[in-house]
């Protein structure tokens, strides 16, 4: 084994980032190969850090390049990868939940004994400094005989009410527990052993398309170790709280595990009022020296160390030094404790009712003429069910075989094709006669814009001339306007201007996949048509709307600018209906229609709307956009000057300006040419975009 220890991803994730970042961060480690069945996706993550990429397993071992892997794929095939990475010779570190039950965790602790390779899990939480701290505390018996204990996860999870709705935690009930669950059951383990004597109470049920119901609040109850411990696992919109708290006969402990923040309550022995004065201050005190501490570290780091990131270092930095020392895994994230997690894991899923999927077998075989692209989307859901409902069958495309649309079959099929296959793309627009295209990329480069925003628009629209599509509806966006002005109206005659290079990057990229678009309708016919929504609200929307402003949890949010100024609201039912219009009406080729709602409310409208319709008040404070504007320049400047990061644009105060949408819109043109009518009534309005979309998930 070489003096550095050679590390390689199985997965190119969202999570692989922060695995890639935690290895680049280790002394001795070096990250040296990433593997993903995408060759792209590989490629891509692989480049960013000068490492190798593979799309199999069996190619990454007999290259011989690596001493461990890290498994971040989807959890229905972490034992296998991991057992073949064990028997290939490699160490594997493999995310949470290591497996889907305690039998499968138990196949790869067996593995990892056989091979002589270390198994490790990711339970990351456990690796927070403080936690380690409190760790200390409840075994050294500082906080006395400790009675009970409360570990929770209340924090929202917003797919389960805006999607996607296809990722694997959101496919049957117990996923939700599986994905989340080893974080507090991890807990319970370490601290006070194995958990028994399982009690379950569900509530808050919300429907997924198909009416499959998801219950968003569990709570769990058990003891370990002669310890009552009560988990919550709470996924509504409400306060963030991740948290354990032990109660002892010495002491209370209070860890955030989320900001890895600690507080102790003790009892004093000071008489009357000196009593609860000395407690109240004690604490203040522990939080005012956890708040500047935490503030010290990330502005020293640059928030390079954040908690989330020291989770991490936590983590994975044991594993590699059992490695390095040849020497056992620390208890923490053995395989034999992540057996006991999975065990308890899997005695709390039998106590679930049972699941009876809502996918209904096809009767008859879809015959489409219509195909969404980003139909899993928030947009493309419900324009395919209305596209549905209207008497059409759709084909929608995705990067799996399943979408949002279970209840469906007989009308929608789902198709696999990654959309940078040029080939594919017109192999699956063949007898298609109206293509909607609704992807949409986020990107920190402009380079990386052109490749994956741009570059996938003009391909689509390459294919489509190629299968013979008869019309080709693109969804840009409303920000590639300049609003920052009051001054003047938005039209489809006004320009975005000719140079964009100081908007924000996503503003940026949809204007010039626009502009390319337009061209190839005037230069190769392509039957083009352009749809550009408003800040889009109804059922499946977010509560979390960042076209209005920049949230801090469910609770606060800083509007764009004061917030007095009506906003371009739209809702997703008149969306859907406007593009639907698009589709047979010929006056509407070469032409660009922004889908924007009748004159409304504001922001601070919209919000005093919700709290009188939901009862939830929401900490709304205006948003000083020089402000926004200042600190955007310095993150930048430290981001490009200090941690060396290239590519990435500057959005200037026009554009911070231009989020407020100052500038008021004129939806005359698609009323005039598609006969549109969005919603005109006040009331309704509110009805549908704010207590039929279910904001708050109770």
């Amino acid at each position: 084994m070489t003096n550095t220890l050679r590390a390689g991803l199985v997965g190119a994730g969202y999570i692989a980032t922060w695995h890639a970042n935690t290895i680049k961060a280790l002394p001795g480690v070096e990250l040296t190969a990433v593997c993903d069945t995408s060759p792209a996706a590989a490629e891509a993550l692989a480049g960013a850090y000068g490492a190798k990429p593979f799309t199999s397993l069996d190619d990454l071992i007999a290259a011989g390049i690596c001493d461990a892997v890290h498994i971040v794929t989807p959890p229905q095939v972490h034992k296998d990868l991991a057992i073949q990475a064990m028997e290939g010779g490699l160490h594997a570190f493999v995310e949470k939940p290591v497996a889907l039950g305690a039998e499968e965790t138990a196949a790869m602790q067996a593995a990892s004994e056989a091979t002589g390779k270390i198994f490790a899990a990711g339970h990351n939480f456990l690796g927070t400094p403080k936690y380690e701290k409190l760790k200390g505390m409840v075994t050294s018996g500082e906080l006395g005989r400790i009675a009970s204990a409360e570990i929770n996860w209340r924090f929202p999870l917003a797919p389960l009410r805006s999607g996607p709705y296809t990722i694997w935690m959101l496919r049957e009930p117990k996923n939700l527990l599986l994905e989340l669950g080893p974080h507090l059951y991890a807990f319970c383990v370490d601290l006070f052993g194995v958990p028994s004597d399982f009690t379950l109470r569900l509530s808050k049920p919300v429907a997924l398309p198909g009416d499959d119901i998801r219950h968003q609040v569990w709570r769990i109850m058990c003891t370990a170790g002669g310890v009552d411990v009560t988990f919550h696992l709470s996924l509504v919109e409400a306060l963030d709280d991740r948290s354990v708290t032990v109660r002892g006969s010495a002491g209370m402990a209070l860890l955030d595990y989320a900001n890895d923040t600690l507080v102790v309550t003790r009892e004093n022995a000071s008489d009357l009022i000196l009593n609860p004065f000395r407690r109240a201050a004690g604490q203040g005190m522990q939080n005012l020296k956890e708040a500047f501490g935490n503030a010290f570290l990330q502005t020293r780091t640059l928030n390079q160390k954040s908690p989330y990131g020291l989770s991490f270092l936590g983590t994975i930095g044991p594993f590699y030094e059992a490695i390095r020392d040849d020497k056992p895994i620390d208890s923490r994230f053995s395989g034999a404790s992540a057996v006991k997690v999975m065990t308890a894991i899997d005695e709390t899923v039998a106590l679930l009712p049972g699941y009876v999927p809502v996918a209904k077998p096809a009767t008859r075989k879809p015959e489409p003429k219509v195909m969404v692209i980003g139909g899993t989307g928030f947009i493309g859901r419900h324009l395919t069910r209305t596209l549905v409902e209207r008497g059409h069958d759709v084909r929608v495309l995705s990067r799996g075989r399943n979408g949002p649309f279970p209840d469906l079959a007989d009308h929608v099929e789902t198709v696999g094709v990654s959309l940078k296959d040029r080939a594919g793309l017109a192999k699956a627009m063949e007898g298609i006669d109206v293509v909607y295209n609704l992807a949409k990329s986020m990107d920190d480069t402009w380079e990386a814009a052109l490749e994956n925003d741009v570059g996938v628009a003009v391909g689509i629209a390459e294919a489509a001339l190629e299968a013979g599509v008869k019309r080709l509806i693109y969804t840009g966006t409303i920000a590639s306007y300049n609003m920052a002005s009051p001054e003047g109206t938005i039209t489809e005659d006004v320009s975005f201007g000719d140079d964009l290079t100081d908007r924000n990057m996503y503003a940026r990229s949809k204007a010039e996949c626009e502009r390319r678009l337009m061209e190839m309708h005037r230069e190769k016919g392509l039957p083009l048509v352009i749809a550009r929504p408003g800040i889009v609200i109804g059922p499946g929307g977010p509560l979390q709307h960042w076209g209005i402003g920049r949230w801090h949890g469910a609770g606060a949010v800083r509007i764009w600018g004061h917030g007095r100024n009506i906003l371009p609201f739209v809702l997703i039912e008149d969306v859907s209906d406007g593009l639907i219009r698009m589709m047979d009406n010929e006056d509407a080729v070469g032409r660009s229609f922004n889908l924007v709602g009748e004159p409304m409310m504001s922001a601070r409208g919209y919000f005093d709307a919700i709290h009188e319709a939901l009862g939830a008040k929401i900490d709304v404070r205006p948003g000083n956009l020089h402000m926004f504007h200042a600190a955007a320049s310095v993150k930048h400047f430290l981001k490009t000057k200090v941690l060396g990061r290239k590519g990435l644009s500057r959005a200037s105060l026009k554009d911070w300006q231009s989020r407020a949408h100052f500038t008021p819109f004129d939806n005359r043109q698609p009323k005039e040419i598609l006969g549109w009518e969005p919603e005109t009534d006040r009331q309704t309005f509110i009805q549908k975009g704010i207590i039929d979309a279910n904001l708050m998930g109770f």
